[in-house]
């Protein structure tokens, strides 16, 4: 069973998190020039993240789909994602700006994400023989027990 986890686990990351997720869509598959610039752009930003361990970035997952790409990435904080992005000396902003500049008019490739921000205390994870994944990957699990056997006790809506 390789790395697989026996039981069940729950995540050990418990403060504020963000969850970013982003992605890319190919909406003209033949306008390979326009598109294929952006989708090259991301492996660079998280390779400088990941590298970085003061940059917010906790973890992240990549989901390809048949036009485009997900990613699901856990942030520290929403400053420090904000910082990232708007940093000029930072591979996303020169992205950014690359993008607006030769992509976005012709219309062949559309991005987008979501941020959302969720204070300490207001997650539920629950792993069931499985290697280290999601928010498990970010900080490791931890067995299920008594204190965090329901739902509502690992959201803290229960004593």
């Amino acid at each position: 069973m390789g790395d697989v986890i026996a039981g069940r686990q729950t995540a050990a990351y418990d403060g504020e998190l963000v969850v970013f997720l982003i992605g890319m869509r190919v909406n003209s598959v033949l306008k390979v020039r326009e598109w294929l610039p952006v989708a090259k752009a991301m492996g660079p930003m998280l390779r400088e993240l990941m590298k970085d361990k003061d940059s917010g970035l906790l973890g992240f997952r990549t989901l390809p789909t048949w036009r485009g790409v997900t990613l699901i990435q856990y942030w520290e904080s929403v400053e420090k994602l904000q910082a990232f992005a708007g940093d000029n000396n930072r591979t996303h902003r020169p992205a950014w700006v690359e993008y607006f500049r030769n992509s976005y008019k012709g219309g062949a490739v559309g991005i987008w994400h979501e941020t959302y921000v969720v204070p300490a205390g207001n997650t539920e994870t629950i792993y069931g023989n499985m290697p280290l994944f999601g928010l498990g990957r970010v900080k490791g699990v931890e067995p299920v027990s008594q204190r965090t056997e329901t739902a509502a006790q690992r959201l803290h809506q229960t004593e």
